[in-house]
């Protein structure tokens, strides 16, 4: 019972083992991967995970019909319920994960803090009792001493995480973590613990059987995050000595015996740049999303693992047989906008090239060209994994398959993995959890200068695929004959030219290509600063999207893809997009017109901080909307009034809609579209 990437993952496994597999699918995921994987599949209710992936009624009863005698959770939805894995139990099914008791131990942040003070593994200070009471969680917060991280006890994936740097901050942060793990855990049960400055997150893949056996699977660095999530994640840790490396193990270990553990699990460290102390952060009873880069450097199929554990047999290898070999990286393709606070994006996959598998190169996806990520689910498309024989290699194979990488419909973080795969901080491993927040100016630097060449690609593509529509109509027409069809650009007493027009933000940018009699082409590129004329350039297609040009003696191969009124051309030097400006008869009546806030996404509204008639100043907290299990805040963009709220708290709300208008300085509105009815 899974979904997504994971499932395709545990199939492959099963598949392997001669499993059969029977997967589970809501309204919105009917024709997902996962789905056309599986021996048999059943739809279990509508895209909401409360009405489908939730269900466990549904899920046992799906169990019944297929004759399914066992449950992978995958790591998502009911993977750490206690409750799910003993129904199970009493359902004669087994659950491909740890003991009840096991998760009911490490899914409470707090309990699993003084079970660890039992087993001697340090833990970070800070309080993880039961008085839940706004007043004494600041005092003891006080005590504690500032920044402090407030999370949310049955918490993972940065959900319900808040970290304060001042008192007077901590209520209101303290209210949003609340809010937060209620929708996403059902409990708005909280704990506060010192937050470290310069820390990094150190995990451990664990092992145990059901014999008494226990391993450690080495360690896996973390610490590259936004918004509390990992994005890039490596294996083993970078800067580590072998004694550190095997201290953190052996702890591990202990963290799993002090309860018992069955299973694959990760023991997660918070480890202090500064000296190299660590702390027990959590234990997640589960595999983890960055389980491959484990597998890469231990030669190891995990999921295979879980299911000799679950048979009851003992553990493939013992401590003594588990040796590293080489290094591994994992890059999270996300469907978000990273120069947009990351905000996640929802849209069709309209085209898609990702880079070829191998035995360094690895590729675990739920999605193909032509599949919508929704505002349903969590918006990871895909996860890169690469190997090679040392971190210098590996992060070379990964800096080159990301640049393979190509996803054309909505925004990825593609370009800022590869800006932070080749960022000379992070090449010479000095990573932390703040790395995105310390080196930003580096991450997000302007674009750089228009390259004319890369223009004429994206010219030259069009151009040529004109031509060759031409023709094929001609064929269609019965036509093929005709000399018109046969030279497509020819033209009696003169070259032919063929005027094209893009803008690139708020720059116009104005091409002519000149049709040479010899077959090639004269490019002559014009931005507001500079003209370039490329001659005699020669020129041709080569598959669906790829182009092959020679400018200026240098061989191109480019990648270019038109949907739409979008140009992207993903050049050496990153993607680049540029809008095919649309006749004046399609865009009349478009026009954008100032004052008001629209929603980015599909959403619903979770909280309204602002009313018709209020005063607000720039950065100002005006909405709360949920969307893709997190919390997006929209603050104002300029000090002014508020003239309209259009939705009010619960209300779904689509994509580019009209949340908020402001007054005019003169008092008149200025809010863009109708009011809601």
């Amino acid at each position: 019972m899974t979904s997504g990437e994971i499932a395709c993952r545990i199939m492959r496994t099963a598949k392997k083992l001669g499993i059969k597999t029977v997967a589970v699918f809501s309204d919105a995921d009917r024709n997902a991967l996962h789905v056309k994987m599986a021996d048999e599949a059943y739809n279990i209710g509508p895209a909401a995970s409360a009405e489908s992936y939730l269900k466990v009624d549904k899920i046992i009863e799906v169990a019944r019909l297929s004759g399914a005698q066992a449950i992978h959770p995958g790591y998502g939805f009911l993977s750490e319920n206690a409750g799910f894995a003993d129904r199970l139990a009493k359902e004669n099914i087994t659950f491909i994960g740890p003991p009840a008791s096991a998760m009911t131990s490490m899914g409470s942040k707090s309990e699993s803090k003084f079970i660890m003070q039992a087993a001697k593994v340090p833990v970070v200070p800070g309080y993880h009792g039961d008085n839940q009471d706004d007043a004494f969680l600041k005092a003891e917060a006080a005590k504690i001493g500032y920044p402090v991280l407030i999370k949310a006890v049955k918490g993972g994936g940065g959900k319900g995480m808040r970290i304060v740097d001042r008192p007077e901050d901590f209520e209101i942060m303290l209210e949003s973590s609340r809010r937060e793990a209620m929708k996403s855990f059902s409990d708005d049960k909280v704990l506060v613990e010192k937050y470290l400055v310069t820390p990094r997150h150190v995990e451990v893949q664990v092992f145990a059987d059901t014999l008494g056996n226990a391993v450690y699977l080495f360690e896996r660095d973390c610490s590259v995050q936004r918004r509390h999530q990992k994005i890039l994640e490596e294996a083993p840790a970078p800067g580590l000595s072998e004694e550190l490396r095997r201290e953190l193990g052996e702890k591990a270990v202990a963290a799993a015996k002090a309860v018992n553990y069955v299973g694959a699990g990760t023991v997660e460290f918070i480890m202090d740049n500064t000296d190299q102390k660590f702390y027990f952060m959590e234990m997640n009873t589960r595999l983890q999303v960055e389980h491959p880069i484990t597998e890469m450097i231990t030669n190891t199929d995990l999921v295979q693992w879980q299911l000799e554990v679950a048979a009851g047999n003992r553990l493939p290898k013992l401590q003594n047989e588990l040796k590293k070999d080489g290094w591994a990286f994992e890059a999270r393709i996300y469907a978000e906008n990273p120069s947009n606070n990351f905000l996640p994006d929802v849209g069709p996959l309209l085209h898609v090239q990702t880079p070829e598998a191998s035995d360094s190169v690895r590729l675990e996806t739920g999605f193909v060209q032509g599949d919508e990520i929704s505002v349903h689910y969590d918006p990871m498309i895909a996860k890169l994994v690469v190997h090679g024989e040392n971190r210098t290699a590996a992060l070379r194979i990964l800096r080159k398959a990301l640049s393979e990488y190509e996803v054309v419909g909505l925004n990825t973080n593609i370009e800022f993995l590869k800006t932070l795969a080749s960022h000379p901080a992070f090449i010479a491993g000095e990573v932390e959890t703040g790395f995105i927040k310390k080196y930003e100016d580096d991450m997000f630097k302007p674009a750089p200068p228009l390259d004319h060449a890369t223009v004429a690609q994206a010219s030259l593509s069009m151009v040529l695929r004109d031509l060759e529509a031409t023709k094929q109509a001609a064929v269609i027409a019965e036509d093929a004959s005709s000399p018109f069809t046969l030279d497509a650009g020819l033209r009696l007493n003169q070259l032919s030219e063929q005027q094209l027009a893009f803008k690139l933000e708020d720059q116009d940018v104005k091409v002519g290509v000149e049709f040479n009699r010899d077959g090639t082409f004269n490019v002559r590129v014009n931005t507001p600063n500079k003209t370039t004329v490329f001659s005699k350039v020669m020129a041709k297609l080569a598959g669906d999207s790829s182009l092959i040009a020679e400018i200026e003696n240098r061989r191109y191969k480019t990648s270019v893809v038109q949907k739409g009124d979008k140009v992207h051309v993903f050049a050496e030097e990153g993607k680049v997009t540029l809008d095919v400006p649309q006749p004046k008869y399609l865009t009349v009546g478009k026009e954008e017109k100032a004052g008001s806030l629209r929603t980015p996404m599909p959403c619903k509204i979770s909280q309204v901080m602002c009313k018709p008639g209020d005063k607000v100043v720039k950065g100002q907290n005006l909405i709360i909307l949920e969307a893709m299990k997190m919390e997006h805040v929209i603050k104002s963009p300029i000090d002014g009034v508020i003239s309209d709220v259009f939705f009010s708290i619960g209300e779904m709300v689509g994509e580019n809609k009209s949340l908020i208008a402001f007054e005019e300085a003169e008092g008149a509105k200025v809010a863009e579209g109708a009011k809601k009815a």
